[in-house]
Order: C-alpha cells, then structure tokens, then sequence
C-alpha cells in the first residue's frame, strides 16, 4: 500500500498534539480572552478527551490513527458560532461521555452501572437542552440492536441514570423556593419552533452545515463500502453512529431552531465517521480530498470567526 500525505498525517502520533495547539490558539484569537469564553472551551476539551478516549478504549480505528479526535477538535473549532453556547457544548460533552460509556457494555445485559452512569451523563447534558431527552427512545433501540446489551435490569439503570441530576436540581429549586421552574424547564421540551422553518437559519448556519453533512455522508458510503474489513463489534457501533447520524440531519432540517445544539451533537457523531474515512483511504483521489477538506475547514473556520 502507497503511503501518501494524507495517510503519513493520519497516522503520525504529532498530528492531534499540533492539532489541538492550533485549534487552542484559535480560540484565544477568535474570542475566548476578549469575551471570556472559559468555561465554554473547558468543555469542548473536556468533549475532546472523550473522543479521543472514546476512539482509543474501542479501538474504532483499526490501525494507529488519532483522525477521529482531530476531526472532532477541527469541526468544533470551525463552528464558532457555537462557542459562546453553553448547552451546545454540553450537548457535545453528554453524548461523547455517552458514546465512551454505553460501547463498553457490549453484549453485557448486566452492566447496570456503566448504563447508569451513561444515561446519567445525558440527563446533566438535559439540563442545559431538556430537548436531548428526545433521542433517549433511539438511544434505548440502538441499546438494544447494536449495543446488545439492553434487559430489564439495564433499562432501569438507564432510567435511574437520566432522573439522578434532577433529583439533585429539584432539590436546589426546592432549597431556594423556585421549585415552579422545574416544570417550566420540562415544559420548555415541547419548545421546538416551526417545522422546516429554514429561513431562521443564516449563511453561517447553511454551508457549515451542508459541509458538515457533506462529510458525514462521505464517511457513512465509505464505511457501508468497507465495513467487510472491521470486526463485528466495530460494524455494530459504526451502525449506530450511522443511524444516529440520519436521525439528527432530518432533525436539523425538521427543528432549524434547535441547530445549533443538534450541530454539536452532530459533530460529536459525524467525526468517528470521517475520521475513520480519513485514516484509512490511500488512494490519489483520497488524497485530493483530503487536503480539498482542510481548505475548505480553514475556510469555514476564518468565514465563521471574522464575518
């Protein structure tokens, strides 16, 4: 096999420590130290490190490669309209710490507490967009086909898990006499704005997205193509990604209101996608598209900070 540029950088162990040095300095410059956006990009590194950990326990790469985190670090990094939003962060942080949780209970029906911790982090996650309690039913399916490992016993761990932070924030609101504001945050769930109302979106908002769903696609037909040469459990949760993925581009497209946090959760599914893409494609036409994507992200990136 030919190694190209595309692969050396791929597989070189320099490319996510360079990689998150430059998307770092890029989010001094674009606004963190003028408009102190600290605790927001504390939380994409935290998501970062999730990936990456996500990426190393399940090996969803079959050779070294760290493209799945790089790519997760880049596509945040080019959203910038989504730096200064909190719950989109958080969003991006539950589902990644989901993904590394819910993937270590395959094929075990008793892993109660790794499901408990799991759906516990989409429940925090919840709490700053309650409208992320939708896709839990899919995550329950996907538990169930891809994941293997949902019983009665993980279905009541998983329960547990999501009602675990608003026991503690019922008893904040209780504590400081605004318990009415728990309703009023279960109430807001069925706050999703007008169907297909895409004319609430920007310029910004369309070509990074359409972007975004550009790779997300190159990633699922790559994978669908390729999916013979991984194991059975990787298929499995690629299969999930993939599924997930479709799932929240029609959301997208259905609730252009709430795009932005379905944005980074989007992100959070299409980089394992594109990543996997990324590192194991070695032809020239591969190797054009590579460099064509960086463009095209450094591009995206100067559009969504300066303009």
């Amino acid at each position: 096999m030919i190694k190209r540029a595309q692969n050396r950088i791929a597989e070189s162990r320099a490319t996510l420590p360079w990689t998150a040095v430059i998307c770092l300095l890029i989010w001094l410059v674009g606004g963190v130290i003028t408009r102190g956006w600290w605790l927001q990009m504390g939380v994409a590194a935290l998501a970062m490190l999730m990936m990456a950990l996500l990426n190393n326990v399940n090996a969803l790469i079959r050779i070294y490669s760290r493209m799945i985190s790089c790519s997760f670090i880049v596509l945040m990094t080019m959203t910038a309209y989504l730096w200064p939003q909190l719950s989109a962060g958080m969003a991006a942080l539950a589902v990644t710490t989901f993904y590394l949780l819910l993937f270590q209970t395959y094929q075990d029906k008793r892993a109660m507490g790794m499901i408990f911790y799991a759906y516990a982090m989409l429940g925090i996650g919840s709490i700053f967009w309650v409208q992320l309690l939708w896709l839990v039913p899919l995550f329950w399916i996907l538990m169930a086909t891809n994941i293997l490992a949902f019983s009665g016993r993980t279905f009541f761990a998983s329960i547990l898990g999501l009602v675990l932070p608003y026991w503690f924030l019922g008893g904040y609101y209780f504590l400081t006499g605004q318990i009415t504001m728990l309703g009023e945050h279960f109430a807001d769930i069925l706050n999703v704005g007008p169907l297909f109302a895409l004319g609430l979106l920007d310029l910004h908002h369309f070509v990074t997205i359409g972007f975004v769903f550009l790779l997300g696609i190159l990633g699922m037909v790559h994978f669908l193509r390729n999916s013979y040469k991984d194991k059975i459990r990787i298929r499995m949760y690629y299969e999930a990604f993939i599924v997930i993925e479709l799932v929240l581009m029609a959301a997208i497209i259905v609730f252009p209101k709430m795009a932005d946090p379905l944005m980074a959760l989007l992100i959070a599914t299409t980089a394992p996608l594109i990543g996997h893409f990324l590192a194991l494609t070695h032809t020239k036409v591969t190797n054009i598209t590579f460099f064509v994507i960086l463009a095209i992200v450094a591009a995206l990136t100067l559009y969504n900070i300066c303009l």
